[in-house]
């Protein structure tokens, strides 16, 4: 299939709604009938600011970034844009082109 690739990206502990950002995210778009939707928390990272954060042993309260990815249609793309937009949320993304399926024989 041919689609998009959308990546946001938050901090572990941006809040919006009363929850986590990445956890109202992925619920916004189960709600918008994406079908799938992954939060991965990096174990090290630095942004605009240039600060680096990375967890270590004694410090695991650390601010990560958490990088919510989907595949969806240019569509969807523009429909979860949007509601970031209504919602007055300014986060950083990337869209590509992606083409996915899924591997092996017929089942």
């Amino acid at each position: 299939m041919q689609g998009v690739c959308l990546k946001l990206f938050v901090s572990e502990v941006q809040r919006h709604g009363g929850k986590l950002l990445y956890e109202w995210l992925l619920e916004q778009a189960r709600g918008m009938g994406i079908t799938g939707g992954t939060a991965i928390r990096a174990i090290a990272g630095f942004g605009r600011n240039g600060r680096l954060l990375e967890e270590s042993f004694f410090e695991m309260a650390a601010d990560l970034p958490v990088e919510i990815e989907f595949l969806v249609s240019a569509g969807q793309v523009e429909q979860l844009l949007g509601l970031l937009k209504a919602e007055n949320l300014r986060l950083f993304y990337v869209s590509m082109p992606a083409e996915y399926g899924i591997s092996g024989g017929s089942s």
